[in-house]
């Protein structure tokens, strides 16, 4: 195996992370590689400092509970809710698990939330969460999924994904839409799986690379958002501590809430 070295980068304020604009929000989708670092050390104190570094008000993360066997979760959640402020919605079977096949939505405890989950076809179990939220600024509604290793699966899971948004009852006006989570899919343009979804969110548009946190070079974690406009600022958290704590470094964005039938102000 060739080990990847690191390249020299700046370093992050550590422990601060930049507050969004007036009128947006923060978000962020980190795969938590089941709380075990680079150093191969299980460690959900060191998940949740690095969830603390990013500020968000919502997070997607993959791999929050055990793959086989019983899927109890793995991060420590009081200690998540006192260091962020944030707590997993209700999603699981399990008293003590966060997720849906190891998708979890972290968000402030009491928000208002309806939520569907998602089984997904394909090679392997693999599932998306959809939450329409109440938030103080606006109404989101938020996919957090983790897609197939497959490209043929992930266009199936893609496309199921599609499905699942356009049933929206028709009585209602259409919500602000994000995406977010490990679609892992590395590759651009005609060849890319995530094509599917350009009927939705439109054309996408470049993807920081997150993965693998010692040198980053494959953009696998995404977040998509629709109507034009309400996500911008899509970044990689890059800190000495996002480094180490995952071999996904987190992924960030900034939203903008109150967009009514779809249509969000480019000026505001």
């Amino acid at each position: 195996m060739v080990e990847l070295r690191s390249p020299v980068r700046p370093e992050p304020v550590p422990g601060v992370a930049p507050r969004p604009r007036p009128g947006l929000i923060r978000v962020a989708s980190y795969n938590i590689h089941k709380c075990v670092g680079i150093d191969r050390r299980f460690d959900p104190a060191r998940t949740a400092a690095v969830i603390a570094e990013l500020g968000a008000d919502l997070v997607a993360v993959q791999e929050a509970d055990r793959r086989f066997g019983r899927r109890v979760g793995l991060m420590d959640a009081k200690a998540l809710e006192r260091e962020t402020g944030l707590a997993p919605l209700p999603v699981s079977d399990l008293a003590d698990g966060h997720g849906w096949h190891g998708n979890a939505i972290l968000v402030r405890p009491g928000t208002p939330a309806r939520i569907r989950r998602l089984a997904l076809p394909g090679a392997e179990p693999r599932g998306a969460l959809v939450a329409e939220l109440d938030l103080p600024g606006g109404r989101l509604r938020v996919v957090a999924a983790h897609l197939g290793l497959l490209r043929r699966c992930r266009a199936r899971q893609a496309a199921a994904i599609l499905r699942a948004l356009a049933e929206q009852p028709e009585d209602e006006a259409p919500l602000p839409t994000l995406l977010l989570g490990d679609l892992n899919e590395w590759r651009p343009g005609a060849r890319s799986s995530l094509r599917v979804f350009e009927p939705f969110f439109g054309p996408l548009a470049h993807a920081p690379a997150s993965f693998p946190t010692r040198l980053p070079v494959l953009a696998l974690d995404r977040i998509l958002g629709w109507p034009r406009g309400v996500v911008s600022d899509v970044a990689v958290h890059d800190s000495a501590l996002a480094r180490i704590a995952s071999d996904h470094l987190p992924l960030t964005a900034a939203v903008r809430l109150g967009a009514q039938d779809g249509v969000v102000s480019e000026a505001a």
